[in-house]
């Protein structure tokens, strides 16, 4: 069933004034001012504008008045829209083959089969939301079952995120106003005319004086609302994306000509990304179906990649997901995101070159919602951050792993608290207790001494560790540490810990 994504971006005009002028400081209040011939009023305001009183339609002048310091800036609608549209691509190569700009500071996604993607809805909507204040943009994200449950709840809440049920959707928009309807501004003022508040009074009334007054427009949004009537969502495109297309005459729906025409798509789109060079990161297979709605699947590849083949094995083995219905009218093939990739010469030898490309595996992966990649080393002398995840087919690079110690083949992703007897300072532990368990310490190495990284953090200035390997009288051997140096309690709290197992 279909899931839609929401996003709404109240402070969209605010937050690109402080990107594009990082001088700004945070705590200053910005107001944008819109005009209108002679008339001037306030089309946006950020937090701290509105904390002292500044509203949206505020005249200008009242507003200045209410703040000396308050920083007034010219309305850009274009360069809002231009703004919308970079994110819009952002989000499109990022989390779903479907996203539309919604409005003037919304964008929409069908997030279809893609949520496993990031480990759930949840996981999904917390890393937008995050995603989008590490970038100094405020979001608030909802997610329902129709564009626009999900449009009219993101706008309601006052938290930055809401999940709508599957089949909620009745109870979870029966009291919002009617504004959120996406309906005209002047219908919904006649309708509170009328005495209409929420969508709620509004779907239990009959519909057929709704349309005889306001036309078939209510009664749309209503049905799309609620499921009853196809909402599309067009995906947003630009000149920059590689596209090819196959639209059919009489609809289509069979597996085995589903598979043939993506095939023939595939040519196509290897061809235009020849002719400029590119290979193929993201490719995105849109079906339009003759009932209006979309279905999209999408494969990825870890390396730019040409392939006639392999690209059309990567969405044959998919096709399986499509859900033809009455039927598909067109297909669509979209590179939404490409590389430089340059022709390689094969060398002319009757003797085959034996090459291990583990690439095929790491797309076969990727494409079932696994997560592929490398650990590298990292400078730093503390234990867990002396590694970093990288592609699974980056680059070898020169860095390598501290080697004047033995470092355990598993480290604890967090140390593990145990109790130890051991002489302080510099003595190992005669015993130390793990999980229950007490072992008897029957040779020891150590202590190599780690200090903290005082650039990171004020709190590791002083801070060490004393790290010891033990053996214990069943040949298991532990890497463990102590907090501190022993002696002195500002450098640690003197507790022992294990951090990892030898093999």
């Amino acid at each position: 069933m279909t899931r839609v994504v929401s996003i709404y971006l109240p402070d969209l005009a605010t937050d690109r004034i402080r990107r594009d002028d990082p001088a700004i400081p945070d705590d200053q209040p910005i107001a944008v001012i819109a005009r209108s011939g002679s008339k001037r009023w306030v089309s946006a305001a950020d937090a701290a504008a509105r904390k002292i009183g500044v509203r949206v339609g505020m005249p200008a002048a009242k507003a200045q008045a209410i703040f000396r310091g308050l920083m007034l800036v010219d309305a850009n609608p274009v360069a809002d829209a231009a703004a919308l549209d970079r994110l819009g691509l952002w989000a499109l190569g990022h989390y779903s083959p479907i996203v539309a700009v919604d409005g003037t500071n919304g964008l929409v996604m069908d997030t279809e089969g893609a949520d496993h993607l990031q480990g759930g809805e949840m996981p999904m909507i917390t890393g937008i939301v995050n995603l989008f204040r590490s970038r100094k943009l405020t979001a608030k994200v909802a997610i329902a079952d129709t564009w626009g449950a999900a449009h009219a709840c993101v706008r309601a809440i006052t938290r930055d995120m809401v999940i709508v049920p599957r089949g909620e959707i009745v109870r979870a928009v029966e009291k919002l106003p009617i504004s959120l309807l996406r309906l005209p501004e002047k219908v919904v003022q006649d309708l509170r005319v009328l005495g209409f508040q929420t969508i709620g009074e509004l779907s239990n009334t009959p519909r057929a004086p709704l349309a005889l007054r306001f036309g078939p427009e209510v009664g749309r949004r209503l049905d799309q609302m609620y499921g009853r009537m196809s909402d599309p969502i067009d995906p947003i495109r630009t000149a920059d994306l590689v596209e090819v297309s196959r639209s059919f005459q009489e609809p289509i729906g069979a597996a085995e000509t589903i598979n043939k025409y993506v095939g023939r798509l595939v040519v196509q789109l290897v061809g235009e990304l020849e002719k400029r060079g590119l290979g193929a990161r993201r490719t995105d297979l849109i079906v339009h179906k003759v009932d209006n709605t979309i279905q999209a699947i999408r494969a990825g590849t870890a390396k730019p990649a040409r392939d006639i083949a392999w690209l059309t094995k990567l969405f044959r083995d998919r096709t399986e997901k499509i859900e033809p219905g009455f039927g598909i009218e067109k297909l669509v093939l979209v590179a939404v995101a490409a590389e430089p990739l340059a022709e390689e010469q094969k060398a002319s030898s009757l003797v085959e070159e034996d090459t291990a490309d583990f690439t095929p595996l790491i797309d076969i992966f990727a494409n079932r919602g696994q997560r592929v990649y490398r650990v590298a080393p990292f400078a730093s002398d503390v234990p867990e951050r002396s590694v970093r995840r990288v592609s699974a087919v980056a680059e070898d690079e020169n860095a390598a792993w501290v080697s004047h110690w033995r470092r355990p083949i598993r480290l604890f992703a967090r140390p593990e608290q145990i109790q130890a007897i051991a002489l302080m300072p510099d003595y190992p532990p005669a015993s130390i207790t793990w999980r229950g368990r007490q072992h008897r310490v029957k040779r020891a190495d150590g202590p190599e001494r780690v200090f903290g990284e005082w650039w990171r953090t004020p709190n590791e200035l002083e801070a060490v560790r004393d790290y010891f390997a033990i053996e214990n009288d069943a040949g298991e051997r532990f890497w463990i540490f102590r907090s501190g140096d022993g002696v002195d309690p500002e450098t640690g709290s003197h507790k022992w810990f294990i951090h990892g197992i030898f093999s």
